[in-house]
């Protein structure tokens, strides 16, 4: 018996934005790219649109204009990852992201909400965005009705893990003074 090797294709982010504007992906196509990957993205339920909402509000509310809070817009990581987080915290800049998309270095800090994703989001995303040294990450499990904080990247994860459950409130390390009750925001 004879085995096959399947050579996988992987593409760069300019890639991946030259199939979109070319037409081979659609606009409305939920996918993101991951270390040269396409990966389908979950639809978006209402508890998940209503807590990434609820965030929206709250963060653009409390940081005013010390940062640009960036509701589902791709990140670019790398030359082969370009994620789609539920909101990234962003450093302001006068063109707000026009003349490209954030890299590492603009960002503050990325939120997931997982009504469904969480193992996806843990097992693959979390690990890029460490990789990356995204300085924080904040997993909202609306399954679990917790928040999972994750500070302190390093190339092999997140050195800390801290997780939020009712009643407690969390701050991120870039802006301490600000506090988010978990219970207001977990739908």
């Amino acid at each position: 018996m004879m085995t096959t090797s399947v050579e996988r294709r992987l593409f760069t982010v300019d890639e991946f934005l030259r199939m979109a504007t070319a037409g081979i992906l659609r606009e409305d196509e939920r996918v993101e790219l991951l270390e040269g990957e396409l990966f389908p993205m979950s639809p978006i339920g209402a508890r998940h649109a209503a807590c990434v909402n609820a965030l929206n509000v709250y963060l653009s509310r409390l940081l005013g204009e010390r940062a640009l809070v960036a509701v589902q817009n791709p990140v670019q990581l790398s030359d082969r990852s370009m994620p789609q987080p539920d909101i990234a915290v962003l450093r302001p800049r006068a063109d707000f992201y026009a003349s490209r998309h954030p890299l590492p270095e603009d960002i503050l800090w990325i939120v997931e909400v997982s009504d469904t994703s969480a193992d996806y989001d843990r097992s693959l995303k979390l690990p890029l965005y460490a990789n990356a040294g995204v300085p924080e990450v904040w997993l909202f499990d609306l399954i679990n009705h917790q928040v999972e904080l994750y500070r302190q990247p390093t190339p092999q994860g997140y050195r800390t893990f801290h997780r939020c459950a009712s009643g407690d409130a969390i701050s991120p390390d870039a802006f301490p003074d600000i506090r988010l009750v978990v219970d207001a925001l977990l739908m």
